[in-house]
């Protein structure tokens, strides 16, 4: 039987006790667990650890059916319910960093732990972690002249955005103020030079430039961006970050600062601080708060309000990704292994920009990597290395491009070739005289499916009868977005648009379909993460005999159709009936045939 719940006083913080009486009495937890953490709810009080940090460290489950974690962010959001108070998942892509901490001062949040995380022009919200803690509210609504609201938020968070929000907003304040009164900089631009001499440009070793570097990285990386995209524009810098294949914005920035924060994301790279009117490529390798390496390529481009910078941040687990861990069903992976296992001849990856054909690469390579076979790459630039390759990359400056990279390549005793991309004649030439000579090539191309990257081939001159000689097979590929399993939701499937999607080709409907719903883990997108769809073209005499000169397109996809090939659709619609993803978000990826 339930005990009577302890009263908790007004004014004071949360206690042990009172949130164990609470979970007992809810039947979250029972009277064995509730007993165990008694005897600490002195001890916890008196060191001031939060008492829903102490049951979440205890890694319980639910005493409910099914059970599931009580983990801190589970806790937080019952608590919110049980004291009928709004509860917060912090997202912190949707913080104006600048604004909130304008009007709090970080003394005052830190002294009453509390946190500004939205202000308009009536309204000042306010996250905390103290429920029936409220004598702060009159006075702050009366020194920023605004109606508070209060939501709740877990301790961990509360502790982490104080500290983050407000030192990052200090080192953009102190960069700004610290550059006011030096010497002005010319601020290569093609837009403002009537405005040059307003104010002078941060030192990129500042330290405060330094710390917003820092952040901003070690940011990305927490949110698991793919992309950042560093843009300059009239009045204010814009910070983006590229998030399962969408682009969200992080923070706006004084333009003064734009121009130091790329310079010092450029002396990272080694790249020409000095010259901005061209582009240029660069490249810096950091270690993550979770102790992981990771691999940043640097672009920059000149525009009309001063340099952009886009940094490609490239994951180092996908180096080791099984193919079911890409998506490859088990058909795609017989298929991809009885090609890789051939001695010589040439594969080919395609798809657009952004399809993951560098992270299928890499991952093949590293799946029949032995120490008795010498792989060696030729790139543009090198996308992550790896020591069991032998990479070289592309200086089209001292004359080394695709086409003599491979053919110092073949004078390496290689096994096994690969080729960043096959953009031209001469590169798609040395990979046939390549194959032709007892090597295997991978290498990828920009096609919508498969069987057009036999035409693109033809197309930029290449002779018929030697595709037929050395291409092993093609693989198109494309990336979808996969649902949230926190939030997908299981819908009746919709008769008339999957007849629309499945005809010609007779996909079975499948029983059940999930759509995105979106909550506080997905962003509200209904989105986490991203799988590939496949669709394997393996060459066989049929294929062979209809590649010529004036091959038809449609004639040979039909063929390969026939031979086995499973059109990217048909990955599509395995990925809907497995619950991955949605129809739309195929439709979205597949090339309009």
């Amino acid at each position: 039987m339930n005990r009577p719940v302890k009263k908790q006083m007004s004014e004071s913080r949360l206690d042990l006790g009172y949130i164990l009486d609470l979970l007992e009495k809810d039947a979250l937890i029972n009277q064995q667990q509730r007993a165990q953490l008694s005897s600490l709810s002195t001890e916890q009080s008196r060191i001031h650890v939060h008492p829903l940090i102490t049951i979440a460290e205890q890694g319980w489950q639910s005493a409910t059916k099914p059970g599931y974690p009580l983990s801190l962010e589970t806790l937080t959001k019952w608590l919110a319910g049980k004291v009928n108070q709004t509860y917060l998942r912090i997202d912190p892509l949707k913080i104006d960093v600048q604004k909130i901490t304008a009007v709090v001062s970080q003394a005052y949040a830190a002294k009453l732990k509390i946190l500004p995380v939205e202000v308009n022009n009536s309204e000042l919200t306010i996250a905390t972690c103290e429920p029936f803690i409220s004598a702060w509210e009159t006075e702050l609504s009366r020194i920023a002249n605004l109606k508070i609201k209060r939501v709740i938020i877990n301790p961990r968070d509360l502790e982490r955005y104080l500290i983050e929000f407000y030192g990052v907003s200090k080192s953009i304040s102190g960069a700004v103020r610290q550059k006011k009164d030096e010497p002005i900089a010319l601020i290569q631009n093609f837009e403002q030079l009537v405005k040059v001499g307003k104010a002078g440009e941060p030192d990129a070793n500042d330290q405060h430039i330094v710390s917003i570097v820092d952040w901003l990285l070690q940011f990305a990386f927490e949110q698991r961006a793919s992309d950042i995209h560093l843009e300059p524009r009239r009045e204010k810098g814009r910070i983006r970050f590229r998030i399962d294949s969408v682009l969200h914005i992080v923070h706006e920035l004084p333009v003064v600062l734009m121009g130091a924060i790329t310079s010092r994301l450029k002396s990272l790279g080694r790249m020409d601080v000095t010259d901005r009117r061209r582009p240029q490529d660069g490249r810096v390798k950091t270690i993550t708060p979770s102790g992981k390496e990771v691999e940043m390529r640097l672009s920059t481009m000149p525009t009309t309000f001063g340099e952009k910078l886009v940094i490609r941040i490239f994951d180092p687990d996908m180096l080791v990704k099984s193919y079911k861990q890409l998506g490859f069903t088990k058909h795609d992976q017989e298929q991809l292994n009885d090609m890789v296992n051939n001695p010589h001849g040439i594969i080919l990856i395609t798809g657009p920009t952004g399809s993951g054909k560098t992270t299928t690469l890499y991952s093949t390579l590293n799946q029949i990597a032995r120490p008795e076979i010498n792989i060696c790459t030729i790139e543009d630039p090198i996308e992550m290395v790896d020591p069991q390759f032998n990479q070289m990359q592309v200086q089209q400056s001292i004359g080394v491009d695709f086409a003599s990279g491979v053919r110092t390549l073949l004078r390496q005793d290689p096994d096994i070739i690969m080729i960043g991309e096959i953009r031209d004649r001469e590169t798609a030439d040395i990979a046939i005289q390549a194959a032709l000579t007892g090597h295997l090539v991978l290498s990828s191309l920009h096609t919508n499916d498969a069987p057009s990257a036999i035409t693109r081939l033809i197309d930029i001159g290449m002779q018929p009868f030697l595709l037929n000689a050395t291409i092993q097979g093609v693989i198109a590929q494309r990336l979808l977005r996969t649902l949230c399993v926190h939030c997908k939701e299981l819908v009746t499937t919709d008769k008339q648009s999957w007849i629309e999607f499945a005809n010609p080709d007779k996909l079975k409907m499948p029983p059940q379909i999930y759509k995105p719903v979106g909550c506080d883990e997905c962003r509200h997108t209904g989105y986490m993460g991203r799988t590939a769809i496949y669709e394997i073209l393996k060459m066989n005499a049929a294929i062979r005999e209809n590649i010529s000169s004036n091959t038809d397109l449609d004639i040979l996809r039909g063929v390969a159709l026939k031979s086995g090939m499973r059109a990217l659709k048909i990955g599509g619609a395995q990925k809907i009936a497995d619950g991955l993803t949605t129809l739309e978000e195929v439709y979205s990826v597949l090339p309009q045939h």
